[in-house]
């Protein structure tokens, strides 16, 4: 994770496997491998981790998208790099920041809102992306499978993820047969919030991420913490300390600003 002495700089870094853009709020970190399925390996996990690093570490970065260059959004861990074959992808300088399997850890602990938008086929560990985001979103024509069975795999690090966003029996289904489900049934069985034709994809997303890039920054990162950490513990301790963190809320500039411009009835500008 980020030490809070450490100062992330994106100048001088070359990006192999990623492509970054920052507008305005919005930081977009888009896979760029289409030739290999935008598949995960050591370069991309190693620039996936600094680029979400340093968009947690941006105080103006409130919003992340995720997306995806060519027709597949990703197909998860790259096989080949797995059997020990070299890649071959232009050189990168990004320093190394943890293993693969941190990702997950870096996406839920980011605490912005995470968007993932999916133009296309999403594969195997390319669900961890999808599960440890906020938000998710798919073109109509997109479909979602956890085949490691089918290749003598399991994808245990997937169910970390997986169990907290499908029920148990669908996501229990979804990866002892490994066959792929359509957009249509992820979205019914909670994996992603709505499908969105393809044409309209881009603009929605924009759009969600616009509307929440325009809310409050810091009650924001503060109501996320809380949810995950509220997550796994019991109701009853979970009560005061949450009771704990609304009244810190509600002593922060973003609470006062946002209760002084109501009152004033006005737009609120949140620093």
């Amino acid at each position: 994770m980020t030490q809070a002495t450490e100062r992330l700089d994106l100048e001088g870094l070359t990006f192999a496997t990623l492509k970054l853009d920052k507008t305005g709020h919005v930081f977009t970190i888009t896979l760029n491998r289409p030739k290999a399925k935008n598949a995960i390996n050591p370069v991309m996990s190693a620039e996936l981790l600094y680029a979400l690093d340093y968009a947690k570490q941006e105080r103006a970065i409130r919003v992340v998208v995720l997306a995806a260059e060519g027709d597949v959004f990703c197909a998860g861990g790259d096989l080949r790099s797995m059997s020990g074959t070299a890649s071959t992808e232009p050189a990168s300088n990004v320093p190394k920041r943890g293993e693969t399997d941190d990702i997950s850890l870096r996406l839920r602990h980011l605490n912005k809102p995470v968007i993932a938008k999916i133009q296309g086929p999403v594969l195997a560990g390319a669900l961890l992306l999808v599960c440890n985001s906020t938000h998710a979103y798919a073109a109509e024509h997109a479909h979602f499978s956890a085949p490691e069975i089918k290749r003598g795999i399991w994808p245990f690090m997937v169910m970390a993820g997986l169990f907290r966003v499908m029920n148990k029996r669908q996501g229990l289904d979804f990866i002892m047969r490994g066959e792929r489900i359509t957009a249509l049934a992820a979205a019914q069985h909670g994996l992603i919030n709505q499908v969105v034709p393809a044409d309209q994809l881009d603009d929605h997303v924009a759009k969600v991420a616009n509307d929440l890039a325009s809310l409050a920054p810091q009650s924001m990162q503060l109501g996320l913490a809380a949810y995950h950490e509220q997550e796994d513990m019991d109701f009853d301790p979970a009560l005061p300390m949450l009771k704990k963190k609304l009244e810190q809320c509600l002593e922060s500039a973003d609470a006062k600003e946002g209760i002084t411009a109501f009152l004033e009835k006005r737009t609120p500008n949140w620093d």
